[in-house]
């Protein structure tokens, strides 16, 4: 049995490292250590993040295959409805063809217009004649009965063999373009019955099953209204270019797109700057998202702040629920520095120096009213108290308040006679409740840049909802809230000086109670 090695043989076959190896060899185990450390921390992270990666990826698999399922749901039962929606409008097609025939055949008397009731029997009997022409000439004659026109006039369409058709053709004389001889600035005021009538319509095209997901529209008539739509945009150039057509005409032109569905991809350009250039109409910040411009309204909101209308950005704002990005409060104290800096040019401009006073006071009215009137609907009392504005607008009205108690102001009943070389006072079409009312701001003079006297505007009684008989539109994004108060447009935001801060509900195309859409529904 050998014996074991000797110690000093071993040293002398595998010498001991010096001090210098020994720490060279244990510093490269360290770094060789810490390598590997840090390549399976590496992997461990890249392998934690392909499972979430890969989860999340199951995830969204999961949702599309839901949606998938979902819309081909929606597809089958859109497809499967086709032939219970296509019995009932064919019956009701029917109806309506044989009332027609009875009432030509019959000669059915006019009935007289003295209420509610009359009126819809007198809008249902053009209806049910297809007479377009007598139907838009009672209509126009009409606007004092505005409230009870808006709830009656959908009831009668329903009774038409063919609404779309009929409606087109109500408006065919002034939409798309004017075909009317003789016509003036004072009748061609007629975009509040387009627009009526573009409105009214909608609920009669809904679907009888599936609602606002399909319209009743035949291929030939959405055609049509395609075909007015090109029409209209050739002739801008005519109406004086986008900045200048007047908002009338752009307000009935977005409506028919919207109405009839004939929306493009491609013209969504001019839609904002059409949509811009009549930003002060309450309606527009809802048309536009009817069109498919909620995307671009961040930029649009902040084109309408530059132009320094900070009013009818706030509108657009809460539309689109931006207030987050674009506060409401900085962008109303904004708009009453920008109105009393006017109003202080003004007062020193030379050119005004005999109504300066006057031009300035209202100029800061109207700031503070629609200030106030976005205070009020938005719910920002917290955080913008309104007492001192009140003051304010209380401080600017006591000149005209403590003149009109002044004994020596001529009486309001009375007219001084021209003759007398005494004053004439407004003439009585001019205080009439029925007085016609122009929706085009008056012009300011030539020389200079300063708003003419505003003129007097009759308010259109407040507008009533549809009855409960028309059916119910979709959730938001939505067009026409029927729950929001008016809100006065900005007076810095009309394509005129002088627009009036308070525009009739419809004489300025404004509308309570119209129905809401969604947005593809029109695409």
């Amino acid at each position: 049995m050998g014996s074991l090695a000797d110690p000093g043989e071993l040293d002398a076959v595998y010498p001991p490292p010096s001090f210098d190896e020994f720490q060279r060899q244990t510093s490269l185990m360290t770094s060789c250590t810490l390598l590997w450390k840090e390549l399976s921390d590496h992997f461990t992270s890249l392998e934690q993040d392909i499972l979430k990666k890969s989860e999340a990826l199951k995830a969204k698999i999961q949702t599309l295959d839901s949606q998938t399922k979902q819309s081909l749901d929606v597809l089958e039962h859109r497809e499967t409805s086709m032939n219970e929606t296509l019995s009932i409008a064919l019956q009701k097609v029917v109806e309506n063809k044989k009332a027609a025939i009875f009432a030509l055949n019959e000669g059915v008397e006019q009935p007289e217009v003295d209420d509610s009731t009359g009126l819809l029997l007198k809008l249902k009997s053009f209806c049910v004649k297809m007479d377009s022409r007598s139907f838009w000439n009672f209509l126009v004659m009409k606007k004092k009965d505005l409230d009870s026109l808006r709830v009656e006039i959908p009831k009668a369409l329903g009774e038409c063999v063919d609404p779309p058709r009929f409606v087109l053709e109500s408006i065919s004389s002034v939409f798309p373009e004017d075909k009317r001889e003789g016509n003036n600035e004072r009748n061609n005021d007629l975009g509040w019955a387009c627009v009526l009538m573009l409105e009214s319509l909608i609920p009669v095209m809904m679907d009888p099953v599936l609602g606002n997901e399909r319209k009743l529209v035949t291929p030939s008539v959405k055609d049509k209204a395609n075909e007015i739509a090109e029409i209209w945009k050739k002739s801008l150039d005519e109406r004086g270019g986008i900045e200048n057509v007047k908002t009338p005409d752009v307000h009935t032109f977005l409506q028919h797109l919207v109405t009839f569905g004939v929306v493009k991809d491609e013209d969504f350009d001019l839609y904002r700057k059409l949509v811009v250039g009549s930003a002060w109409r309450k309606q527009m910040p809802k048309l536009a998202i009817s069109l498919g411009l909620g995307d671009k309204m961040p930029e649009m909101i902040e084109e309408l702040i530059s132009r320094g209308q900070q009013v009818d950005a706030v509108h657009f704002t809460h539309e689109v629920r931006l207030a987050d990005k674009f506060p409401p409060v900085p962008l109303l104290k904004d708009f009453l520095k920008d109105a009393k800096k006017a109003a202080a040019a003004i007062l020193e401009d030379p050119n005004n120096s005999g109504r300066a006073a006057h031009f300035a006071a209202k100029k800061e009215q109207s700031a503070i009213r629609s200030v106030l009137k976005c205070i009020e609907e938005y719910k920002l009392e917290a955080e913008f108290p309104p007492d001192n504005l009140k003051k304010q607008l209380e401080q600017l009205e006591k000149p005209r308040n403590e003149k009109k108690r002044s004994p020596a102001a001529v009486p309001a009943n009375k007219r001084t006679r021209a003759s007398n070389n005494g004053p004439m006072p407004p003439a009585k079409a001019g205080r009439s409740t029925n007085a016609y009312v122009s929706s085009f701001p008056v012009r300011s003079p030539p020389h200079t840049q300063y708003p003419a006297a505003v003129p007097t505007f009759v308010r259109s009684p407040p507008h009533a909802q549809y009855p409960a008989a028309v059916p119910a539109y979709a959730a938001p994004p939505a067009i026409y809230s029927n729950r929001s108060p008016p809100y006065p447009y900005s007076p810095e935001a009309a394509p005129y000086p002088g627009t009036p801060v308070n525009y009739s509900p419809y004489g300025g195309y404004g509308n309570g109670m119209a129905p809401a859409y969604q947005q593809a529904y029109y695409r």
